[in-house]
């Protein structure tokens, strides 16, 4: 334990706090600003698992603090073909180079911020079995890569979601395909007990900053909240792209 506390140190669960905070104000980026300092401080062996069991209690405390907001038709359709799709991803993950995914995803975000406006501003909407194929598709990409919150956060917004409605939803949905994520790799034993517990306690100041960013989501206007959205985006496809080149 003494081991655990040492590298969970003090600055790493900073980051944690602030990270929650944007997490629970956009809906996603808490895992893109966290890694960093979780690679400096545990080593890259570590760091996916590690970031796996605090984005499951992240998307907890999301869940938490906007339960009455979820679209649970939504959450069915989207998670029911996301959750296996991530069980998929997450094995794949141990067996495949990452570095073309990375670039990949990243152009893709990047292409999000003009994309998704383009689509909003002509109404273009999914439909329910649209957003099961999306849940298909990005619960892949999530057990495959760090995290698709540009992707599924969009995807949800065409669905037809926003504020408390879409953090709670995505969170839930979120929420179960990375406890499928951590199972799998507990199941290839990728995730021993001392990686379980540095990752509570790294998960456990995110959940912190969940709650707080919620305080700030009740009083944020909607275009105030689709322009935190594009930064994230824009912050989240440079860091993939630089990821690739490491």
């Amino acid at each position: 334990m003494a081991d655990i506390l040492t590298y969970a140190s003090l600055f790493t669960l900073l980051v944690g706090l602030a990270a929650g905070v944007v997490g629970g104000v956009v809906g996603t980026g808490s895992s893109i600003m966290l890694l960093p300092v979780l690679v400096w401080s545990f080593g890259p062996k570590q760091a996916v698992p590690i970031m796996a069991v605090a984005a499951v209690m992240a998307n907890l405390a999301r869940l938490l603090a906007w339960w009455r907001e979820v679209d649970w038709r939504a959450f069915l359709a989207y998670g029911l073909p996301g959750i296996p799709a991530a069980m998929l991803g997450a094995s794949t993950l141990l067996r495949l180079p990452s570095a073309a995914i990375d670039v990949g995803l990243g152009l893709f975000f990047l292409a999000m911020i003009p994309g998704r406006r383009w689509l909003e501003a002509r109404r273009i909407r999914l439909s329910l079995w649209q957003l099961g194929l999306a849940g298909a598709a990005i619960g892949f990409l999530t057990g495959l890569v760090l995290s698709t919150g540009p992707l599924s956060i969009p995807a949800f917004m065409a669905y037809g979601l926003t504020k408390g409605a879409l953090l709670s939803t995505e969170a839930a949905t979120s929420l179960f395909i990375y406890i499928t994520k951590v199972a799998t790799f507990r199941s290839l034993g990728a995730m021993p007990l001392a990686i379980l517990a540095k990752g509570l306690i790294v998960g456990a100041s995110l959940m912190l900053g969940t709650f707080a960013g919620k305080a700030l989501v009740m009083r944020m206007d909607r275009a105030t909240f689709q322009l935190l959205l594009d930064g994230m985006m824009l912050f989240s496809g440079l860091f993939l792209i630089a990821a690739a080149f490491r």
